[in-house]
């Protein structure tokens, strides 16, 4: 009879659904990202236009050191992301600003414009799709 009722109390115990933490259920989700402060996806801009770049989960460093957590600006126009890991090129569609600046001038050429903002380590190491942000914009 003892060992009915250990066997039962086990079962009971075990078919118990399991909780949640109400602690885990709320945990924030990460919101790293790269953004354009001051301009905007279908903007109209007149040439030349400054771009206030900003960035949340990392801090921004200059180029050279590798240093976790930090980074710096890069802009690319007419074309994508550019994966993790990868170095960013440097040439007139890969505008570095290694020295940790985050508002820039830029003069382009009257037309229509896909420019990406693209976060990279000290190295020009991109950090990938998840630290970028692509808008298009129209210079007069």
């Amino acid at each position: 009879m003892k060992y009915y009722i250990i066997t039962i109390c086990v079962l009971l115990i075990a078919c118990q659904p399991k909780s949640t933490s109400k602690k885990n259920a709320q945990l924030p989700k990460t919101s790293n990202k790269v953004f354009f402060k001051n301009i905007n996806d279908g903007d109209t801009l007149i040439n030349p236009f400054i771009i206030e770049m900003g960035v949340v989960g990392m801090k921004i460093k200059p180029a050279g050191l590798l240093e976790a957590g930090t980074g710096h600006h890069h802009l690319i126009i007419d074309k994508g992301f550019v994966d993790y890991g990868e170095i960013i090129p440097m040439d007139k569609q890969n505008i570095h600003y290694g020295k940790g600046d985050t508002v820039a001038q830029v003069d382009l050429a009257p037309g229509s414009y896909s420019l990406t903002l693209q976060f990279a380590n000290g190295m020009h190491m991109s950090y990938g799709e998840q630290f970028s942000s692509t808008i298009n914009v129209y210079v007069k």
